[in-house]
């Protein structure tokens, strides 16, 4: 089997990449009949020396691979009709931008392989940067609170050489008696509480967080149960709230009087309520002053997040009286972070963690014949169809007259 690593085509490139260096020569060890080469590219944060240096060929063209990994969508103009793909397509939830992407990959008899897919038995997803997107996320949300108040000024995570420097950075800064929220219970949400867990900020409870109040920073995790009820006043049901989101309402109001900043790490089903109105912002107790939305779903569950923000610039205002963007750090602003591709701020660490897990607990299936169905759970498209799972896309692929 020969796999290929590919580059990067976005307009701002992905430095991030799905194996790196050493564990590339560290496969093709295991694997005695596996060869790898990475198409050679100037952006990635692994240099193209240093795949050479590890004994990895570097190359120009990729037709000759089985298999093709990436991080980012393939312009469909690079796309190798009959090839297999992996990587992060931004499909699944029908997202018009990559919908003639998906068409593309049909005619070409492409298949695809979906990573946000790859799950175990029990839908648990088995990879993903989740954990540097909540690292990145909460540090940036820090950061802008203390640009809003002028309390002091954090270096960009994308300026730091690793993790140990953003959690040196964070060793200078005192922060007042503020209450945060993270929600969410995932890889994200962990990583975000990883953060603030370095700044030593106490974790209490909902109900505390809501009812007391604190002579220091403290923050509060919140599930689904939290700030959802069921519209018919049943009792909370977990697999019902995430077969039904459509049967349930917000109650994040509750939130709204005490919460300083808000870290968003949760997924939002486009069916579920949001977590609050724009007429809710305008009201003077919202009291959310920066948000962190590390989900990034744009006109989603946030009203506030009304565009992706980039690494370079990432905060902008929201204006709760024009619900519109406005200056980032405004008096009567809410300071908004929604910077979609957050691990790409320390790419070196989060390929490599993102290699581990692939190396670990999904490429093993391709020398297993699959045998526990992990590629085929996340495989979108094959040989000009739909997968079964996916036959949901038909109306979004469908072809215009």
């Amino acid at each position: 089997m020969k796999i290929g690593l590919l580059r990067e085509y976005k307009e701002q490139p992905d430095k991030r990449v799905a194996l790196t260096p050493k564990q590339c020569s560290e496969l093709q060890d295991l694997y005695p009949g596996l060869s790898i080469v990475v198409q050679s590219s100037d952006d990635r944060s692994y240099t193209d020396q240093e795949y050479l240096d590890s004994g990895i060929d570097i190359t120009s063209d990729v037709s000759g691979c089985d298999v093709l990994l990436g991080i980012k969508e393939v312009p469909e103009s690079k796309m190798l009709e009959g090839k297999t793909y992996m990587y992060f397509s931004h499909t699944i939830k029908k997202q018009p931008h990559n919908r003639t992407a998906l068409q593309a990959i049909l005619k070409k008899n492409i298949t695809l392989v979906d990573y946000e897919c790859l799950t175990d038995n029990d839908g648990n997803r088995v990879i993903g940067f989740g954990r540097y997107a909540g690292i990145v996320g909460a540090y940036n949300g820090i950061r802008g609170y203390g640009r809003k108040y002028d309390l002091f000024q954090l270096k960009p995570a994308h300026q730091c050489r690793d993790i140990k420097e953003v959690y040196d950075e964070m060793t200078r800064i005192n922060l007042p008696n503020l209450k945060i929220l993270v929600t969410g219970g995932g890889r994200v949400a962990n990583g975000a509480m990883e953060t603030l867990g370095a700044l030593k900020i106490r974790k209490v409870t909902p109900y505390e967080v809501i009812n007391f109040s604190f002579r220091e920073p403290v923050y509060a995790q919140l599930h689904s149960k939290d700030y959802h009820a069921t519209l018919d006043g049943s009792p909370w049901n977990n697999e019902n709230f995430y077969a039904n989101p459509g049967n349930f309402k917000s109650t994040f109001n509750k939130y709204l009087p005490i919460c300083d900043i808000l870290m968003h790490c949760a997924y939002w089903n486009p069916e579920a309520p949001v977590l609050f109105t724009p007429e809710q912002m305008n009201d003077p107790s919202f009291r959310i002053s920066v948000i962190a939305d590390i989900t990034c779903d744009i006109k989603g569950s946030i009203p506030s997040t009304v565009r992706a923000s980039t690494i370079q610039n990432p905060f902008y205002g929201f204006n709760p009286v024009t619900r519109a963007e406005d200056v980032p750090f405004g008096k009567h602003t809410i300071t908004v972070m929604a910077v979609d591709n957050l691990p790409c701020e320390l790419p070196r660490d989060a390929s490599e963690s993102f290699g581990k897990h692939l190396m670990e607990r999904v490429l093993p299936a391709l020398f297993n014949n699959d045998k526990d169905g992990l590629i085929a759970r996340a495989t979108i498209a094959t040989q000009g169809h739909l997968t079964k799972g996916f036959n949901y896309l038909s109306d979004y692929v469908k072809l215009d007259n």
